[in-house]
């Protein structure tokens, strides 16, 4: 299972069809001008091919905060439907793990929302802990 990083236009559009399964407000034409503007601003995409397609990507970045220092947050994390379950976004999960052991971080991050309950068992089973609540204010 190899993971690559998505750095130019060609494997970022890879990983649209696995982004809209997660993030299906977005748009297709905007999305490669978004996550190469992301990408100038820190943030990394890597994905799992299978066929020649991506199946599964995560997205993180590198962050420093006042209560818990540097650490890695992962914006996002899809696999798309009928290739769950075939340990995709956790080796994902264990990749990002291996990155930031390689750069001292001590702590990993993610929000969640509140329907997605299988993924927060598989976030359990990959030993987070429900640490806070995440707010928001739209404005």
């Amino acid at each position: 299972m190899k993971i690559s990083l998505a750095t130019n236009e060609v494997e970022i559009l890879k990983c649209w069809n696995v982004m809209k399964v997660l993030r299906p407000h977005l748009k297709e034409g905007e999305f490669v001008s978004m996550v190469i503007e992301m990408i100038s601003e820190g943030y990394h995409l890597a994905y799992i091919e299978e066929d020649g397609i991506a199946v599964s990507a995560v997205g993180y970045r590198f962050q420093q905060f006042l209560f818990n220092g540097r650490h890695c947050y992962i914006d996002d994390l899809a696999t798309i439907p009928g290739r769950m379950g075939k340990g995709y976004a956790g080796k994902l999960i264990d990749y990002v793990v291996e990155v930031c052991k390689h750069k001292g971080l001590k702590s990993i991050t993610l929000d969640s929302g509140f329907n997605r309950i299988d993924a927060h068992r598989f976030y359990l089973q990959k030993r987070f802990e429900i640490a806070s609540l995440h707010f928001l204010k739209k404005i």
